[in-house]
This record gives structure tokens, C-alpha cells and sequence, in this order.
């Protein structure tokens, strides 16, 4: 198994898709290889089903020959598995909401009042990731630096700003 440093999340792996691709990662996207890193099961199922649901042929075509099999997609697996446990009763300690699965696919749009009304909030996919990052010992490439910020122990990167210059 090659030696990834990074997992991509749903907002970063689905840029080549998308209608424009956010600056950040444009800039980032050409450089990250799939020797270097990887996805979760989880993320694969949410670009999935976006396609799915939203997807135009162009969308679903950018997919089949750009990203399907570009990156190795790491399982939720019992390790994986207990990691999201460990993570989920840190998170609860520390006072941060983790929306249950069911919520999620019900009512996505009371995400946004939810944080709003109960400070952070933690969506179970995106601790699914985490675990998986976690377990594996890697970064998450993110847009969205929020949902991963306050889980305990969690390299985080975020890929909505361009990478910084190497080290002289």
C-alpha cells in the first residue's frame, strides 16, 4: 500500500466535478497524486450520490474520467469503526453536538439552525472521515476546516488557501 500523508474530503475530492473548481484547490489538485493520498468510503458515497441525485451527464462524465479509481478508497472497517466511537464520546465530552445519521438524511437543512442554536456541531459523516484520517494517520484536506477543527487529535489542512511556500 503506497504511503498516503493525505485523506481527501467530500468538498476537496469532488472539486473536478464541480461547475468551478475553488481557487484553492485548483492550485493544490494538480500537485496531490494518488500515491500521496487517498479517500474514505464515506466520501466516495457522498460524491456518488450527489451525481445521483444532482448530477448532470457532464458532471457524471467529469467523474468516470477524472476521479473513479483515481485514489485508493480506504474502508470503514472495525478499526476505522471503533476510532469514530472514541472520537464521537470525545467529542460529546467537549460539549460538541454530533449529528446522528438519521438526522443528516432527514433534515440536512437544519444543519445550519442547528449550529446557529447549539454552537459546533460535528456531522457523523465527517467524523466518519476523521476516524478514518485518524486510523490511518493522516491529514484531512478540507474546505471545510470548521467541521473538522474541534475533534481531538485530527491534523487538519485546509485546501481553501493556497499551499504555503516550501521551507527555505
Amino acid at each position: 500500500m503506497p504511503a498516503f500523508t493525505h485523506l481527501l474530503d467530500t468538498s476537496v475530492y469532488s472539486q473536478p466535478v464541480r461547475r468551478s473548481m475553488h481557487p484553492g484547490v485548483a492550485a493544490r489538485w494538480s500537485a496531490v497524486s494518488p500515491e500521496s493520498a487517498a479517500i474514505s468510503a464515506v466520501c466516495e458515497a457522498e460524491v456518488l450520490y450527489g451525481l445521483k441525485k444532482h448530477g448532470s451527464p457532464q458532471m457524471r462524465e467529469a467523474y468516470v474520467s477524472i476521479l473513479r479509481g483515481r485514489f485508493s478508497v480506504l474502508p470503514v472497517d472495525q478499526e476505522v469503526a471503533a476510532t469514530y466511537a472514541d472520537l464521537r464520546c470525545d467529542c460529546e465530552r467537549q460539549g460538541v453536538t454530533v449529528e446522528a445519521l438519521d438526522l443528516l438524511i432527514a433534515a440536512r437543512e437544519l444543519l445550519e439552525l442547528s449550529k446557529s442554536l447549539h454552537g459546533v456541531t460535528v456531522e457523523a459523516l465527517d467524523l466518519l472521515i476523521a476516524a478514518t484520517a485518524k486510523t490511518h494517520g493522516l491529514i484531512v484536506a478540507t474546505l471545510n476546516v470548521t467541521h473538522f477543527f474541534r475533534i481531538p487529535g485530527l491534523a487538519v489542512e485546509d485546501w481553501s488557501q493556497p499551499p504555503a511556500p516550501p521551507a527555505s
